[in-house]
């Protein structure tokens, strides 16, 4: 029987296929406290592309009053008695205006560019932070379905296309929208009839981006989710390097990176070549509206209103016209750059807000207490246990696991593979809630106190201890940060690990790199039993701690722990039964279920399982009974077709 979880590989799509507006709902949610640098970047947005379209309507009204003696002095929008009267008052007011205006929007444009970069850059900071925090605290069956390369996707490259479009784009869009509304106003101010020729490339450039939206919204999602397998198959095989290589498997790994690598390629291809159409059809069609006001007013100047035109049109209107048209060409082009980042930064915050609805399950009660002044009473009430919350219970992996442990007591946990001793322990830690039943600890059931000081009251050695990438002395003082150096030693010497830590170069302060990889697996171990002697739990929790290791180095490991056990209550799970041999229980389990229980000399005496998996270890092979070992191999092939499925 599998005692894993079995994944939900929709869970995250779900949630991600739930998430409506992402860009407004990541801003109403983490935007709060950077609002005021937000709305300082909206303003100089605005008032930089507003001062930007003064000298064009100058130098129009100028080459018509001043030059050209064509109208009289006038602005639009600005009262009369404002402007000067004389000519040469009138030029220098202009030159002055001009300055002004394009001095003016430089600034604005620098203020514009530093209040939005460093509200971009906050969010982001808010956004990740707030990520990792979520995915810290969501329950072990998403990390049991999740690959850390998708995880690490979402971290880091989601939220840095979020902070691109945070940092331009949603600057230019805002100044895109200005200046065509500030030059709509001005056009219809000066001549309405030539601004809807202007102006009608508008709706055709809104519909063909609508158009564009529509197909590249999906094209970004798939290529955003390539990436996320693509990391994951990177980082697999960078952790694996090293049976890679013993293996003699580059080839094939180079194969399925390949692979990857080239659907990354695909997806991404396709999106670019979408963009190939738009931002070129709408370079075409602004560049159209340049030459349509061109040409009807160059024919209105030439020769008088043509068809259903009337009224006049003078040089400056025309010449302001087309440079506030040509300031329209390029500006709208780009929109094809803001849509495009816009797309990326919706499907990348979709991503986001997608792992930031999961859900929680094993949370603080609303009037949890703090678990105090532990002695270690454990027991194991009638406890059943399923992966699926909603299970039935004909598919849980636990059934009716009933014990108590008495303070300072010392329970061993065997039996063969997958028949459940890790969940039994994995339920103690609250890592799962049980569907039926309850534990407690000095009589508080686990799920009544916080987590904090449930986790903190018990100390765990696995068989694959994570290190850190550090120094000796930083992972046997982590979780316990303030430890001095002296405690850090006491701890190392209790562990068995003083001697070999005083070998190596810098002795406490070597550094062994990622994931303790300059250590063996048996040093390994013996650094995580000292961090978790520093610790000093009052329950202790050894998953496999010597199943790993050689003769000698389980031989030490083993002193460890006796030691460390000496006053706590302390649960050993073991294959090798000669580290629960001196237990004072040990639970045998198979199916899910405790089916014997007793001391070394008890069990053997029933002459049950434990009796036999002795026996096995013995070397006592011809003496097992033959149903055992038909069992036996019913379980090994079970074991293999469960593998086969997960992978």
């Amino acid at each position: 029987m599998s005692t894993e979880a079995e994944p939900s590989s929709d869970a995250l799509k779900e949630h991600r296929d739930s998430v409506e507006h992402p860009l407004y709902q990541l801003f109403m949610r983490y935007g709060h406290g950077n609002r005021k640098w937000f709305a300082a970047g909206v303003v100089s947005s605005t008032l930089a592309r507003f001062l930007s379209l003064v000298p064009p309507v100058l130098l129009g009204v100028a080459i018509d009053s001043i030059f050209a003696d064509a109208r009289p002095f006038t602005l639009p929008y600005v009262p009369q008695a404002w402007l000067p009267g004389a000519e040469t008052a009138q030029f220098w007011f202009a030159v002055g205006l001009m300055a002004v205006a394009m001095v003016g929007s430089a600034f604005l444009n620098f203020a514009r560019q530093s209040t939005m970069n460093l509200f971009s850059h906050r969010v982001k900071h808010e956004v990740r932070t707030a990520t990792y925090q979520q995915m810290q605290r969501l329950d072990m069956d998403f990390f049991n379905e999740m690959q850390t390369g998708e995880l690490m996707s979402i971290l880091s490259n989601d939220t840095n296309r979020l902070e691109q479009f945070l940092d331009n784009m949603m600057g230019n869009a805002i100044q895109l929208g200005v200046l065509m509304l500030g030059t709509a106003a001005i056009l219809f101010w000066m001549n309405w009839q030539l601004a809807l020729v202007t102006l009608v490339v508008v709706p055709l450039a809104a519909a063909f981006t609508y158009w564009f939206m529509r197909l590249a919204e999906e094209r970004y999602a798939d290529v955003r989710q390539s990436v996320g397998d693509l990391n994951s198959r990177l980082e697999n095989n960078l952790n694996g390097i090293q049976v890679i290589k013993a293996s003699n498997t580059e080839s094939y790994e180079d194969e399925r990176v390949r692979d990857h690598s080239y659907t990354y390629f695909r997806l991404d291809w396709l999106a670019l070549r979408l963009n190939f159409i738009y931002r070129p059809g709408l370079q075409a069609l602004t560049s159209l509206a340049f030459i349509a006001t061109f040409v009807v007013g160059g024919i209105w100047i030439l020769e008088g209103a043509p068809g259903p035109l009337s009224g006049s049109l003078t040089v400056g209107e025309l010449t302001t016209f087309l440079l506030l048209t040509q300031r329209l060409v390029n500006p709208l082009a780009q929109m094809g750059n803001i849509v495009d980042r816009y797309e990326d930064a919706k499907a990348s915050t979709t991503r986001i807000l997608g792992l930031m609805n999961m859900p929680v399950s094993i949370t603080d009660a609303p009037d949890a207490e703090e678990l105090t002044d532990v002695e270690g009473h454990v027991v194991y009430d009638d406890v059943s246990f399923g992966y699926d919350e909603d299970a039935d219970p004909t598919e849980y992996v636990l059934r009716d696991v009933d014990f108590e442990v008495e303070p300072g007591e010392t329970v061993g946990l065997v039996g063969p593979t997958g028949a459940g001793k890790t969940t039994i322990l994995k339920l103690l830690l609250r890592l799962y809630d049980v569907n039926e039943g309850a534990i407690r600890v000095d009589g508080h059931d686990v799920r009544d106190v916080t987590l904090s000081s449930l986790r903190n009251s018990m100390g765990y050695v696995g068989q694959d201890n994570f290190l850190f990438d550090g120094t000796v002395a930083d992972n046997i003082r982590y979780g316990s940060f303030d430890a001095d150096r002296d405690a850090v030693v006491e701890a190392a010497e209790q562990a068995q690990a003083h001697e070999f830590i005083t070998q190596m170069p810098e002795s406490y302060d070597t550094d062994i790199g990622e994931r303790g990889v300059k250590l063996s697996g048996g040093q390994r171990q013996r650094v995580a039993i000292a961090r978790t002697i520093l610790q000093d739990p009052p329950i202790l929790v050894f998953d496999e701690a010597t199943s790993a290791v050689d003769t000698e180095t389980e031989m030490l490991i083993q002193r460890s722990i006796d030691e460390l056990a000496a006053d706590r209550t302390t649960f050993i799970i073991a294959h090798r039964l000669s580290t629960v041999r001196d237990a004072d229980t040990i639970l045998v389990v198979e199916g899910g279920e405790v089916v014997e229980r007793g001391d070394h000399e008890e069990l053997l005496e029933e002459d049950g399982l434990y009796a036999n998996l002795w026996r096995v270890q013995a070397g006592e092979i011809e003496d097992l009974p033959e149903e055992f070992v038909e069992e036996a191999s019913r379980r090994v092939a079970q074991q293999a077709l469960d593998a086969a499925e997960d992978g």
